[in-house]
């Protein structure tokens, strides 16, 4: 059904209204999904639009846009979408920042411990000496990522398992806010073999000292970037240092669409929220942010690749790392981050009279107020 926006509102009104654990009627459930539909059909017609104006936009096997030269389109990114995965390595359950769209806002000191003398990848426990254990057993990843808040709390135990991953062929990527680097422990990173680097600039919010970090990482690492949550503050402060950014000698720039969970959905309360495939929920703004930025990077020729690494890609990235695993035809680890749907998280878009369903028609006879039945 083509719900008006008008009938949308009233509804989620009504559906957030309910007391916690109140299950929707089959009814009910539909027109939930009509409104989603609306939004996200709305949402996508304003996506197609931005696509439009970039020069030199590409796709990654139709999996993923971006713009710039395909040869530093990030590895880590290539083993996440073509390969046979990007395995997560977990170590550091600490980080010194606290940014409002982090997953894991307000509990960071309920983070577990992976345990001293641990790592976790792919759920498991081992110590350093059983990875060579299982290199030799598994069939080996295309890529592994270092992530679990910020490794540079204690990157000094990050070199040997690099290393061994490194003597394995594996291409190995890491994340940091930047904010702990030093020329020291950067050279001893490339020195261990790490390939890829990249700076959650807008950690920091564009810091000098850690833009300073990320031309110092390109003299010892192979391929550095940025990888941040497109946020307005984002964009707004890396439009005052562009220049000093781009002179870093960065590859690339992974804009990540911001999605939301229950820890950091609060900080962004009144803003204009979509639902991609019944699955994250993001702001509006934060893959239009990204578009704007691609356009820019387009038509001014930034010498680095500006990937548009979005909720769509993450779809997309999920399918194929499901197939890689022998799933199902269908399968998917893609999925909503929430238990209950926030309804009161809609309440601005569907109040918002500068944004407007593409098609609306009347309810049908059974789905308006009072008539539903089951």
């Amino acid at each position: 059904m083509k719900i008006s926006q008008k009938d949308a509102l009233l509804w989620f009104t009504f559906f957030a209204s309910l007391p916690e654990g109140e299950e929707l009627l089959n009814r009910q459930q539909e027109i939930v999904y009509a409104v989603f539909a609306q939004i996200e059909d709305a949402v996508e017609a304003r996506h197609a639009a931005l696509r439009q104006q970039i020069p030199g936009l590409q796709t990654l096997d139709d999996r993923t846009y971006f713009v710039g030269d395909p040869a530093k389109f990030p590895r880590g990114c290539r083993s996440c979408l073509l390969g046979t995965g990007l395995s997560a390595i977990r170590k550091t359950n600490r980080c010194n920042l606290a940014c409002k769209f982090c997953y894991n806002y307000g509990e960071m000191e309920q983070i577990p411990p992976i345990g001293e003398g641990m790592w976790e990848i792919g759920g498991t426990k081992f110590r350093e000496q059983d990875i060579a254990k299982l290199l030799s057993i598994q069939k080996n990843p295309t890529g592994v990522s270092y992530v679990y808040l910020e490794p540079f709390m204690e990157i000094e135990k990050y070199y040997g398992v690099i290393r061994i991953f490194h003597e394995a062929g594996i291409h190995q990527h890491l994340y940091t806010n930047g904010t702990l680097a030093t020329e020291e422990n950067l050279r001893a990173l490339g020195e261990a073999g790490l390939d890829e680097l990249r700076f959650n600039l807008g950690a920091s919010g564009c810091a000098d000292s850690v833009i300073r970090n990320m031309a110092i990482a390109k003299r010892y690492i192979p391929a550095v970037g940025i990888e941040t949550p497109m946020t307005p503050e984002f964009f707004a402060a890396f439009s005052e240092k562009k220049q000093a950014v781009l002179n870093t000698g960065l590859d690339f720039i992974n804009c990540a669409e911001l999605h939301l969970n229950s820890n950091n959905i609060g900080n962004y309360a009144g803003e204009n929220m979509y639902i991609c495939r019944h699955g994250y929920i993001s702001p509006v703004w934060s893959r239009e942010l990204t578009f704007r930025l691609m356009k820019q990077a387009g038509d001014e020729g930034w010498p680095i690749v500006v990937h548009d690494c979005s909720n769509e890609t993450k779809f997309a990235r999920d399918l194929h790392l499901r197939g890689q695993e022998g799933g199902w035809f269908g399968a998917s680890s893609y999925g909503c981050e929430f238990s209950v749907i926030p309804y009161d998280a809609f309440l601005p878009i569907l109040r918002d009279e500068s944004f407007r369903f593409l098609e609306e028609e009347p309810l049908p006879e059974g789905y308006r107020p009072g008539e539903l039945l089951y």
